[in-house]
């Protein structure tokens, strides 16, 4: 501990003001920016002050204001019922369950699924002490006892915690009239088998 104290202090810039060191600080909590990046981030920003760092203030406090988690899905828009809830040309009859917003997007890029979504809010986690209350299990349920609904896709990470709260949905999902599925696992696209793990391997064969 105090070697990383150490290097977090080694890693401070002792002749910046306190503004630039707190707008790095923030940077740095940033998921995929590190310490340095932040850094560079922070100069990016400071140098186009008018064409960067004032137009994306603005934008921050926009979102801030204006965007919130739909009533109905989860999902992060303007709208409550989002937009994809709120269309007509979506199928109601699937539900695809995801961890998180990034896991939307992920999925409209590829243009794959024309459905509806449920986003969970994370996955449980008994280190981050992540509790099936701490989700939308309860607004899942909900939903998958509507009439019209007929199928749940499980796109969860096939992580240690993706894989229990996975199974944790499945057997709540029991009590429900809906099939409940999940992402397939194994070979990826142009995978060779002598490069995949025995993890991967095992998955493609049981499935």
């Amino acid at each position: 501990l105090q070697d990383a104290v150490l290097r977090l202090r080694a890693s401070r810039l002792p002749s910046v003001s306190p503004e630039i060191e707190r707008l790095i600080d923030l940077l740095a909590k940033v998921p995929g920016l590190g310490r340095r990046s932040a850094q560079r981030a922070a100069l990016a920003l400071l140098k186009k002050r008018d064409g960067l760092m004032l137009p994306l203030a603005q934008a921050l406090n926009e979102a801030a204001e204006k965007v919130k988690a739909c009533s109905t899905c989860g999902a992060l828009d303007t709208l409550d019922p989002c937009a994809i809830c709120a269309s007509t040309t979506r199928d109601p009859k699937i539900i695809c369950v995801v961890a998180d917003m990034g896991d939307v997007w992920a999925l409209e890029r590829a243009s794959v699924f024309r459905g509806k979504y449920h986003v969970l809010g994370g996955v449980l986690s008994a280190l981050d002490g992540v509790r099936p209350e701490d989700l939308r299990v309860g607004k899942l349920v909900e939903r998958a006892a509507h009439p019209e609904v007929r199928e749940i896709i499980i796109a969860l990470n096939a992580t240690v915690d993706g894989q229990t709260t996975a199974h944790y949905l499945t057997e709540r999902l029991q009590v429900s009239d809906v099939s409940v599925v999940r992402l397939a696992h194994g070979l990826p696209v142009s995978g060779e088998l002598e490069l995949l793990v025995d993890g991967t391997l095992l998955a493609a064969l049981s499935s």
